[in-house]
């Protein structure tokens, strides 16, 4: 049987690089997704077939337990709060693989008689695993909103005791190692790791939470992989390495994207301070425009450059703006879709979204062919989002998001932004785009909005 659960093992992880490799599109990325959990479902059970495996009727318990709970969950979740559900999922995923490491310390009466390297793997592993769990836990608060997306901190003494609860942490898992048998000793490393990832997560500004998101994911990873070192099971370690590795290169490109190193966005940064247009000299007013204002102005366009934002994602407007493009170029204009790496709340976001829409993926541009269309476009239309296409990033040294990469919306020939009010986006940071001369806003839910633009377009 281990011979067939190894052969098994070897098909799991050729379907979970196919499925990996599905993911890099949209059109693949929906197989890509049935591929690899099929993958996981031929390791759970290659894993079932090694020698020794009892208790079957716990193991289908939770797996009957597990399924009643992910698949409803799953299918009833909004897209805009699919970057919670992420985090939490992901979050039990770490959780999981601490409980396992404590399991493992007990069954093998603290180690004894065992490697030095499983006890190292093991510990690593719970500490690991319970960052990334109580971390997923504070960022799926903060964007559920049942805590403040803003910074939160005890003040001066948040970084000595965050570090305080890391030392201690690591302290308990090196007595381990050095031989104590105390159980207490592991509920030291989990309870004090726990503290840590809560600590670390807490003065982080909502709008990084993405990038902490995918960090907290990428740790789950290696947690997992460190456990199955320990457990000598392959499908551990090379699952583990698969996520941990995709992670990291998720986080290090969406950390590039905002021009921040991820020791910055782990110190806290973004949604600290409220910069306001005032305080920085500017008190032009702003201009409304009307549905029929902006349908004239969208109609009689050579080129048209929609660039979606959480607004978009919260109105469920993706439909409605597939509506207006697709009248846009029944009249001959050109219209393309900037999409910012970090628009919405997780990689990705905007463009799952118009993929639903049925949005031929062709015309979703990315920054670097969104900044170069954008000075051709008659007209940029705005739709919910805010710090992507903040000039600040590009014009003030005093900004918090001064040198981060944005969408140069306003070298447009006009700009017209939906918004439901003039308040400041996820990073707490007022927009100078708003009150630009070229720049006329309307005011509404997005949906609402676009839906009467496209009214307007088809009585043009």
């Amino acid at each position: 049987m281990s011979t067939v659960a190894a052969v098994g093992y070897i098909i799991a992880f050729s379907l979970f690089v196919l499925g990996l490799m599905g993911l890099t599109g949209p059109r693949t990325a929906v197989r890509g997704n049935w591929i690899a959990a099929a993958g996981m479902a031929v390791a759970i059970v290659s894993t079932l077939l090694l020698p020794g495996m009892g208790e079957w009727w716990l193991i289908v318990l939770g797996l009957v337990l597990g399924a009643a709970v992910g698949v409803p969950a799953a299918r009833r979740v909004k897209m805009t709060a699919m970057p919670q559900m992420v985090a939490l999922f992901n979050g039990v995923g770490g959780g999981a693989v601490a409980l396992i490491a404590w399991a493992e310390f007990r069954d093998t009466a603290g180690y004894l008689g065992l490697p030095l390297y499983v006890a190292v793997a093991s510990l690593f592993a719970a500490i690991i695993g319970s960052v990334s769990f109580w971390g997923s836990l504070i960022a799926f608060g903060k964007l559920q909103g049942w805590l403040p997306s803003r910074p939160v901190t005890i003040g001066v003494l948040h970084r000595p005791i965050t570090i305080v609860a890391l030392a201690a942490s690591a302290g308990y898992a090196i007595a381990v190692m050095a031989g104590a048998t105390s159980g207490w000793l592991v509920v030291g490393v989990l309870v004090s790791a726990a503290f840590f990832g809560v600590l670390m997560v807490l003065p982080i500004g909502g709008a990084d939470m993405p990038v902490v998101i995918s960090m907290l994911n990428a740790a789950t990873g290696l947690s997992a992989a460190a456990m199955g070192l320990a457990l000598d099971n392959t499908a551990l370690i090379v699952a583990g390495m698969l996520v941990g590795a995709s992670g990291s290169i998720l986080t290090n490109l969406m950390a590039k994207a905002m021009n921040r190193s991820l020791v910055s966005i782990l110190a806290g940064g973004f949604g600290a301070t409220a910069v306001s247009a005032q305080a920085h000299g500017d008190d032009r007013p702003v201009r409304s425009t009307s549905a029929s204002d902006a349908a004239i102005q969208l109609a009689y366009a050579n080129r048209v450059v929609v660039v979606p934002g959480y607004g978009m994602a919260v109105a469920q407007a993706q439909h409605a703006v597939r509506e207006m493009a697709d009248l846009l170029r029944g009249k001959g204009v050109e219209v393309s879709y900037a999409v910012h790496p970090v628009a919405g709340r997780m990689p990705g976001h905007m463009n799952v979204l118009l993929a639903e829409a049925d949005v031929p993926y062709e015309a979703l541009k990315d920054l670097d062919e969104s900044n170069a269309l954008l000075p051709q476009a008659d007209v940029a239309l705005v739709i919910g989002a805010n710090d992507v296409v903040n000039p600040s990033a590009r014009t003030d040294p005093g900004s918090p998001i001064y040198g981060m990469p944005v969408l140069d919306v306003v070298s447009s020939k006009s700009v017209i932004v939906l918004k439901r009010s003039m308040g400041a986006g996820f990073a707490g940071i007022n927009n100078a785009l708003f009150t630009d001369p070229r720049t006329s806003m309307l005011f509404g839910d997005a949906k609402s909005s676009v839906s009467d633009v496209v009214g307007e377009l088809k009585n043009l």
